[in-house]
């Protein structure tokens, strides 16, 4: 009888009940929304030697510290990451709570989105 019932029934409404129940699909992250939120973090991580922060140009895989001719701070210079996607989530989401005493006067995104935007895009860069 219950089989009977479900053969009936149309699939669109358990579809849609189980999307409810699951949360929101996975979006893919945007490196275009990452490149216009990175603007303001090229206003420190530029190319320039007198630069406040280090080139972010490769810093997808890249060793914490590791940008030549860059004075970093004590704690990053011990932090010793590898700047892969857990890592740089974790940062740019709370610099202070990932290295704690870095230089960085950045207080974090709080967006996830925003912070896979961001990711996407700084893999982008070489």
């Amino acid at each position: 009888m219950i089989r009977i019932a479900l053969k009936s029934m149309s699939i669109a409404p358990i579809a849609g009940v189980l999307l409810l129940l699951l949360g929101d699909p996975v979006v893919a992250a945007d490196p275009e929304h990452g490149k216009m939120l990175y603007e303001a973090c090229a206003a420190c991580h530029t190319d320039r030697p007198d630069a406040r922060g280090a080139s972010l140009k490769g810093v997808f895989g890249r060793k914490s510290a590791a940008v030549e001719d860059f004075r970093y701070s004590n704690p990053m210079k011990r932090a010793n990451l590898i700047w892969d996607e857990e890592n740089l989530r974790a940062y740019i989401s709370d610099p202070q709570g990932k290295v704690k005493g870095n230089r960085m006067p950045y207080g974090g995104l709080s967006d996830t989105k925003d912070v896979d935007d961001v990711v996407a895009y700084l893999k982008t860069l070489r």
